[in-house]
């Protein structure tokens, strides 16, 4: 069965671990962290509407622990909010990075990322060897 001309088959994780290394970053796979980056952008922007939602239709208690407890409540759900903020940012970047065609490219040295890291935490622009590096400068220099 020939597929229309320009469409790309989707390819799953299973397919994409057992790939060559000849494959990397093929049509295919790249059509797998895209939808994948989109989908995580997605449920982000939906979680940014809910809590925007819990903080507009909470109104003011006369009880001080009432408030007190809503008020943690969305001092932590303003925390997570934060962290799926900067998330985001990292994901709108890596879509960009899809676009350029430097997706799956360490930004440093230019060797591949590795399909396996890239499953973890499709947002990495490093290979797991210039991340290390990155983590102990940081910790060696603040």
């Amino acid at each position: 069965m020939d597929k229309p001309a320009g469409r790309v088959d989707v390819e799953t994780e299973a397919t994409l671990r057992s790939a060559s290394p000849e494959q990397y970053m093929s049509p295919g796979q790249v059509a797998f962290f895209r939808r994948r980056l989109l989908d995580e952008e997605h449920a982000l922007l939906a979680a940014v509407k809910e809590t925007a939602g819990h903080l507009q239709e909470s109104g003011p208690s006369s009880d001080w622990n009432d408030r007190a407890s809503a008020e943690e409540v969305h001092t932590l759900e303003l925390r997570v909010r934060d962290r799926e903020r900067k998330l985001l940012q990292k994901i709108r970047e890596a879509l960009k990075r899809i676009d350029e065609g430097n997706y799956g490219w360490c930004e440093e040295t230019g060797e591949p990322i590795g399909i396996a890291r890239l499953l973890a935490r499709p947002t990495a622009s490093l290979c797991l060897e210039a991340q290390e590096r990155h983590e102990q400068a940081r910790r060696r220099f603040g």
